[in-house]
């Protein structure tokens, strides 16, 4: 009983990783008018995100040693629901720039130590629900956001109200530390997880394609998060409540497309869901570019390119335990969580330095580009090992 209770934790500790990740790009054309700044500003708030991400997840496995997992998965939940809380009261920009340092250490550690045990633990559909609770969070970010744009609040009010959220889960991961008490790594591996021998030593070129994979996928994804309520507000004129609208069904159809992938990912594979929701991503991202070409259906470009994300990264993450040995696991985890996290923050604030250079428009037809680079280095990596 305590084990499905600590999975439950785990699932719930991702809603909490998910909550500030959406709710930037629908914030931000306001945020910046408040603040005085230029569209390309945001990129200091997602770098200062990433570094911080990237340092506590390459730190994460010898901080959980000495605290323990529950520890330091309650701990980042409290220290980024601070810097929730602290965005919605900052003075000034650099206010906001410094408080992005706490939401960005708080991911990092939660990220990497529960991506690796739920690799080597849990089978592919653990996977995708354990991302797909990352999504209801990432739903529940712009959604919150748009809504209280809507009304009297304003941006302030909605990322308050986020930062209420996160600090409740966090004071209910507190409260139940005792089922950590033996660390998550005593729970037993999945029959349908186990394999038969450890797999061969790969290319040392495999080491680094791999974590290339999850850079590029990851700029596709969050780039057209931050930058599509912006690109629908100022390039397609729709009303901050539509665009909020549009960026949370982004955002929803990734989380119900991992959920439902779950029940089939068993049966189908990791490779092959990983090239079909290339395939469906990528047609999206396209339909979603060209909005002189599809109309009025352009916006739901968003939701198929939403759906077909939903399987890569989880597929991506659990195959890696089936492509590498076990003694090289935990250093590839780590080095695809920094390069996701550089993906998610280095290039899609290039995309506002591209914007600024050559308009909104140019952000999508980008996005179409990195996931056909995405196909070209995970079909070269199948083969690899």
């Amino acid at each position: 009983m305590a084990h499905h209770f600590l999975l439950a934790l785990v699932y719930l500790a991702f809603i909490s990783l998910g909550l500030p990740d959406g709710m930037l790009g629908v914030a931000w054309p306001f945020m910046r008018a408040d603040l005085g700044q230029p569209m390309a500003a945001v990129g200091a708030i997602t770098i200062t995100m990433t570094v911080c991400s990237a340092t506590s997840s390459l730190l994460a496995g010898s901080v959980v040693h000495r605290l323990g997992t529950g520890v330091v998965v309650a701990g980042s939940c409290l220290l980024t629901s601070l810097g929730l809380l602290g965005f919605s009261v900052a003075p000034s920009f650099a206010w906001i720039v410094a408080l992005a340092v706490p939401l960005g250490l708080g991911a990092g550690a939660v990220d990497a130590s529960l991506n690796h045990f739920v690799a080597v633990h849990y089978s592919p559909r653990h996977m995708n629900w354990l991302h797909g609770c990352w999504g209801i969070g990432a739903t529940t970010g712009p959604l919150v956001v748009g809504l209280a744009l809507a009304g009297t609040g304003g941006w302030t009010l909605g990322i308050r109200s986020l930062g209420w959220m996160q600090l409740g889960l966090a004071v209910l991961l507190w409260t139940t530390l005792s089922l950590w008490s033996h660390e998550g790594s005593h729970a037993p591996a999945e029959p349908e997880t186990a394999t038969e021998t450890p797999p061969p030593a790969p290319p040392a070129l495999a080491m680094w394609l791999a974590p290339l994979c999850f850079l590029t996928y990851v700029a596709a994804e969050m780039g057209t998060g931050l930058w599509a309520a912006s690109i629908l507000v100022t390039d397609r004129k729709l009303a901050a409540a539509d665009a909020g609208a549009w960026t949370a069904a982004y955002f929803g159809s990734i989380t119900a497309g991992r959920f439902a992938v779950g029940l089939i990912s068993n049966r189908l594979g990791n490779r092959r869901l990983v090239r079909l929701g290339i395939g469906l991503a990528t047609t999206g991202a396209a339909l979603f570019a060209l909005p002189q070409v599809f109309g009025a259906l352009s916006p739901g470009g968003l939701v198929l390119m939403g759906l077909g994300c939903a399987p890569i990264f989880p597929s991506l993450m659990h195959e890696t335990a089936h492509r590498f040995p076990p003694d090289a696991l935990r250093t590839l985890i780590g080095r695809q969580m920094t390069c996701a996290y550089a993906g998610g923050s280095i290039i899609p604030a290039g995309f506002g330095l591209l914007a600024t250079w050559a308009g909104l428009s140019a952000v999508m037809p980008m996005v179409v580009a990195l996931l056909l680079v995405l196909l070209a280095l995970t079909t070269t990596l199948d083969r690899m090992t």
